[in-house]
């Protein structure tokens, strides 16, 4: 039976936050209200690693986050409390550089012979002859020829393994075994001058010398050969450790030769030895730069590091998920989260192996509670067929976000922007072109694969052969460019009425973009994107056409997240709080239909889904989006001050230094990030560089006047100095800290709303870390700063004794919290009550339906209200969007007064309700069809409401 979540709290597992912390707030946790764990990848990583993302081993625990055993106390601990685990697992790509990944390290020693040379995606056939059978690694931070030449790269000899490597640093690359002759034949040749002929020492060197160089080499590449090699080599190892260990000449003339062949700095020649022995390795050491055009592997996006494995391949998945499945059949862990989906050959063939793969069920069935990180765009959804319970929560982030954005102000906005930086921005041109961008800068590589694939497959055929290699990349170029979503899903089996509609639409924008004269070599693209081309053909051929297809679809999934998410979302800044994975820069806004239509869908189609505002992904928090959403209720207010500012700094600028659309982003971040509990006439100098690396993140992601790859270092401290001027200066200070607090309270009222939403909404609800209470974070890695759970204990307990409470004094405790927000606790109450009925009630939300209530009167279009219901027992809640104006100067969360003559209609007949925040009990008002509820009676005590009764 799947055991689905009642509510999430994610934890960011790493060196800094290990299983023995987390156990220590489990208790927290679960007096909170939260049924699972929802935790970051933990399974073995390299050393250092502060996310999980980068692991290097599927079998065992990341040993920086804890033992075997305290692991095991963390489980238990979840137990004890009645709680449970879902696991963040990473099926897409490992780390691969350092020392530590055993299979990567195979592959560098052994090439197309290795037994994990299917394992990666690796292209052992490039065009460049230089790289066949060769692995490109972008590891060196200069030209090859001048690392070597600074002797940066040194052989070394383990006498303990009996094997050669060289390292760049801590990067180690093992030797070739068939290529140790180049050190040992030398070697050989001095101790035979030394121990002469017959000295048994010799005779075994010279045997060894003779075994490993005929070691089957890349053209041995079947599984019995490779398993032949491998014993045979590894023996031939143990041999020489052996025989070091028993003959220190034998140990000390290699140990010499390896030294010698190192070279010496300023004599270029005496490097000559080891360039020839690093010529003939399985891999080819390169300048990091190389990358973009050469490398030929598959990455995640464009991260070196970061080796993409081929899950495909069902050994690959059998040794990746081994443990994993294990923790699941023994109910250590209770549930997935499929990180990166769209990375994946076949999404769908893996996600029916994971199901098939844990416990119970038959085939194609659910057996196991998986989210998946998948992001849609515009109206996509979510694959049929799909074996899964939704997606870990985007949309809905984006959805409930755009509630509280004015839809109204659209037009304001977008004039003060444009007027602020002297130019109108077209978002979707701006969009094409930072795909253009990427594909350029960072997946070159990736898409000269992609030109040859099929450069072959329309050389195989008569009508096609005459599309040369440009004009096939330069149509590609142009359709991935178009390409209105991540990615499609088609297979050898199917092409979705979704999939022929998205590749159309992406074939017929690439036409009107392209100054080819003859646009056939467009038609010819779709027709093998939707596999039509293959009908007709021989096998060969139709098997090529339909890997073309699927790898194609890998590669525009990673266009898409670079050149979307990572590019323009950093130069596009109408309004922030619009710019986030899965969002829509230009969907100004979200009406209240268009939110009911979404969640009864939701209600129908997928009631399991994680329902998320933060993720260790967010550009920006959840409650600093809410903050910048403000803005929105006030553009009149905003243009007047954000102008003023703009002149005020003026004189801090140097040489046009930041560019006014950077500008525009730092005032709307200070706006979104001023700390609560700070004044308008200072900031601290942690704030100051907490800004300051943002903004460095921020420009060099935008890739228009710094990027990570070709770093400005005077356009970066021009940056850095405004802003530090900025928040230096006394008038500047003031005028934004005071602007900055106003917007405030409003945006707490708009969190307090979303929040309860989020917990009350069909789904699961999950909590990012810290966000319990108010967590005014920027992008990673600001996201990852060391929650204070201590003081979050001390909160929830003083919060608690909130149930001790009743009338006159529950009002005055809650007016309380409600005077004095910035403390966290309003959100921290809020999120504890609802938690508290959904963990009482379970059925009420995992199982009931979703009715939209309207508002009626002068303010109905100010709030948001609907009902669950299951059974007998019905929830209903209540809460205020776009109160700003509303509230007037003075602002603040309580806002009871302002709701006379606005009234929720409700579909059913006159009943009771208790507000569950307040305690008070509430009765309707019979009318013919139903019933109504004054909206100041619900909302006179707390800003947001959660009624129950039962029917």
């Amino acid at each position: 039976m799947i055991r689905i979540p009642l509510s999430t709290y994610r934890l960011q597992f790493n060196r800094d936050f290990t299983f023995a912390q987390a156990t220590e707030i489990v208790p927290y946790l679960a007096a909170l209200g939260i049924s699972h764990c929802y935790a970051s990848p933990y399974l073995r990583a390299r050393p250092g690693s502060t996310h999980g993302y980068d692991i290097i081993d599927h079998h065992h625990l990341n040993a920086e986050t804890g033992t075997p055993e305290e692991y095991d106390r963390f489980v238990s601990a979840l137990h004890e409390h009645g709680m449970g685990q879902i696991l963040d697992i990473v099926p897409n790509h490992m780390g691969v550089m350092g020392a530590d990944n055993a299979w990567w390290l195979d592959v560098l020693e052994n090439g197309e012979a290795s037994a994990y040379a299917d394992f990666f995606d690796i292209d052992w056939e490039p065009l460049k002859d230089e790289l066949q059978g060769k692995v490109l690694v972008p590891v060196l931070a200069d030209q090859y020829g001048v690392v070597l030449d600074r002797g940066e790269l040194k052989l070394s000899f383990d006498a303990d393994k009996g094997e050669f490597s060289i390292f760049y640093f801590q990067h180690r690359f093992p030797v070739n075994p068939r290529e140790y002759s180049r050190i040992l034949v030398p070697v050989a040749s001095q101790l035979q001058a030394q121990l002469g002929d017959s000295n048994e020492d010799l005779l075994e060197l010279q045997s060894l010398i003779s075994a490993f160089g005929h070691l089957p080499g890349r053209s041995n590449s079947e599984p019995e050969k490779r398993a032949e090699r491998n014993r045979d080599k590894e023996i031939n190892k143990k041999r020489l450790a052996a025989l070091c260990a028993r003959s220190r000449q034998v140990a000390s003339a290699i140990e010499a030769t390896s030294s010698k062949m190192n070279g010496i700095p300023g004599e270029p020649e005496s490097f000559d030895a080891l360039h020839d022995l690093i010529k003939n390795q399985a891999f080819r050491l390169a300048y990091w730069r190389v990358a973009a055009d050469d490398i030929n592997y598959r990455r995640f996006f464009d991260v070196n590091d970061l080796a993409a494995v081929r899950q495909e391949n069902e050994a690959v998945f059998t040794q990746t998920h081994e443990f994993v499945l294990q923790l699941l059949r023994e109910e250590r862990v209770d549930g997935l989260r499929i990180d990166h989906p769209d990375g994946l050959y076949n999404p769908l063939q893996y996600f029916l192996r994971l199901q098939s793969g844990s416990a119970g069920g038959g085939a194609g069935q659910k057996r196991v509670y998986v989210v998946v990180e998948k992001i849609l765009s515009g109206n996509e959804q979510v694959p049929e067929g799909w074996p899964i319970d939704g997606t870990t929560g985007y949309a809905f982030a984006n959805l409930v976000n755009g509630l509280f954005i004015d839809t109204q102000a659209e037009g304001h906005l977008t004039d003060t922007y444009h007027s602020f930086i002297g130019k109108e921005l077209d978002f979707k041109a701006l969009v094409y072109e930072c795909k253009k961008l990427v594909m350029d800068r960072s997946l070159n590589s990736e898409l000269n694969v992609l030109a040859n694939h099929l450069s072959r497959i329309a050389l195989a055929d008569r009508h096609t052969c005459d599309f040369t290699v440009k004009s096939l990349r330069e149509a590609l170029t142009e359709i991935v460019a178009c390409f209105p979503v991540y990615r499609t899903y088609v297979t050898e089996r199917q092409v979705s009425p979704a999939d022929f509609k998205y590749i159309t639409q992406a074939v017929e924008c690439a036409k009107t973009k392209s100054t080819a004269a003859d646009s056939s070599v467009y038609d010819f693209i779709r027709e093998v994107l939707v596999t039509q081309q293959a009908e007709g053909h021989p096998q060969f051929y139709q098997n090529s056409v339909v890997h073309f297809a699927m790898r194609f679809q890998q590669y525009s999934s990673a266009v898409m997240a670079k050149g979307f998410e990572d590019t323009s979302l950093y130069r596009y800044h109408r309004l922030t709080s619009l710019n986030d994975v899965g969002g829509d820069p230009l969907r100004f806004g979200v009406s209240v239909e268009e939110f009911h239509s979404e969640m009864e869908h939701r209600a129908r189609s997928w009631p399991h889904a994680m329902l998320t505002t933060s993720t260790h992904d967010s550009k920006r928090s959840e409650d600093v989006r809410a903050r910048i959403n403000v803005l929105s209720e006030v553009p009149d207010v905003w243009r007047k001050h954000v102008s003023r500012w703009q002149e005020l700094n003026s004189k801090f600028k140097r040489e046009g230094t930041p560019s006014a659309n950077d500008e525009y982003l730092l005032y709307q971040t200070l706006v979104g990030t001023w700390p609560a509990a700070g004044t308008s006439d200072k900031v601290g100098e942690s704030y100051i560089d907490r800004i300051s690396e943002y903004m460095l993140k921020a420009i060099r992601e935008a890739k228009e006047n710094t990027s990570w790859s070709n770093t400005n270092e005077s356009y970066e401290s021009g940056v850095k100095q405004f802003v530090e001027a900025v928040l230096g200066d006394k008038a500047s200070v003031a005028e934004i800290g005071s602007f900055s607090l106003k917007v405030l309270r409003s945006g707490m009222l708009n969190s307090l709303a979303q929040t309860l939403i989020k917990l009350t909404a069909p789904g699961v609800p999950d909590i990012y870390q810290g966000n319990d209470i108010w967590r005014f974070d920027l992008v990673d890695p600001d996201n990852r700063q060391p929650v204070d759970y201590a003081a979050r204990q001390n909160t929830l307990q003083n919060v608690r004794t909130s149930q001790e409470l009743a009338g006159d004094q529950l009002k005055a405790y809650l007016r309380e919290l409600l005077d004095n927000p910035e403390d966290g606790r309003v959100k921290l109450y809020t999120i504890w009550k609802a938690l508290g009925l959904r963990r009482s009630q379970p059925e009420l939300f995992t199982k009931a339906d979703y009715t939209a209530l309207h508002a009626d009167g002068t303010l109905g279009a100010h709030i948001v209200a609907y009902t669950r219901a299951f059974g007998d027992s019905r929830a209903t809640v209540v809460v205020p969007r776009l109160c700003a104006r509303l509230l007037g100067e003075a602002g603040g969360l309580w806002c009871g007064e302002i709701w006379q003559n606005t009234f929720l209609r409700l579909p059913f007949g006159a009943g009771k309700f208790r507000n569950l925040f307040t305690g008070e009990l509430l009765e309707t008002e019979q009318f013919d069809r139903g019933s109504t509820l004054a909206v100041a009676s619900v909302l006179n005590e707390f800003p947001v409401a959660l009624l129950v009764s039962r029917h």
